[in-house]
């Protein structure tokens, strides 16, 4: 089946034993748990950014954990809120690699990738507050599945920038040869750390590739801060 919308899918998924078990975890977790995002927000990626506007595919790992933090897209967070380690870094990568001459933007709201494009998920849509991965299971996999199938068939050009082993692990479902697919390690100080971020280049290649194709490329940094 080809869908022309997320709302296209998620009337299909309506129908899924998974999905209805998904939405019932979710039901009860936010009844008797202080859960991340608020529930209202917990598909917000996809309402921000259409299927067909879809250009590049940011997968990470599962919202941020501390109060007031997540808001639905991955690695953002809403204005006035300090940025984030992992974001910081997701900053000072981009600066590397475009040779900005600038400091890292005091906004960690990413909503103005999402505006051009930029589907910005994580491989687990929520978590229990303070409690990173709490919410690691199946039904998630299950329901990325279906997300990534439905992005892989399309035939126009895409990229996938999958950060992290839980992110890396879907690699195995995107096989279209219109779309590329980097892998590189989490932005998370504790990964970043190790190798395998800085200096990966993921930012320009997506770009480079998005050019090559005759597509507009991202501006990766927040449009007030450019320099």
């Amino acid at each position: 089946m080809e869908y022309t919308s997320w709302d296209s899918l998620f009337n299909t998924l309506k129908s899924k034993d998974f999905f209805k078990d998904l939405i019932s975890f979710l039901d009860e977790e936010y009844k008797n748990k202080i859960i991340y995002p608020p529930r209202e927000l917990v598909f917000n990626a996809f309402k921000l950014t259409p299927l067909d506007k879809v250009k590049v595919v940011i997968f990470g790992q599962d919202p941020y954990p501390n109060p007031n933090e997540a808001m639905g897209l991955a690695f953002s967070v809403n204005n006035g809120i300090k940025v984030p380690p992992s974001l910081i870094n997701i900053y000072k990568e981009i600066i590397i690699e475009f040779n900005l001459k600038c400091s890292v933007p005091r906004s960690g709201d990413l909503t103005y990738l999402a505006d051009q494009g930029v589907l910005l998920l994580n491989a687990y849509l929520t978590c229990v507050a303070h409690q990173p991965l709490s919410h690691a299971n199946d039904l998630y996999k299950k329901f990325f599945i279906d997300v990534l199938y439905v992005l892989n068939r399309i035939h126009r050009p895409i990229v996938f920038l999958l950060w992290g082993s839980n992110a890396k692990r879907y690699h195995k479902y995107l096989n279209n040869p219109m779309h590329l697919v980097i892998e590189t390690n989490h932005p998370s100080p504790l990964s970043a750390n190790r190798g395998g971020w800085f200096n990966s280049g993921c930012f320009k290649k997506t770009n480079d590739f998005l050019i090559k194709n005759n597509l507009t490329p991202i501006d990766w940094f927040p449009p007030s801060t450019q320099k």
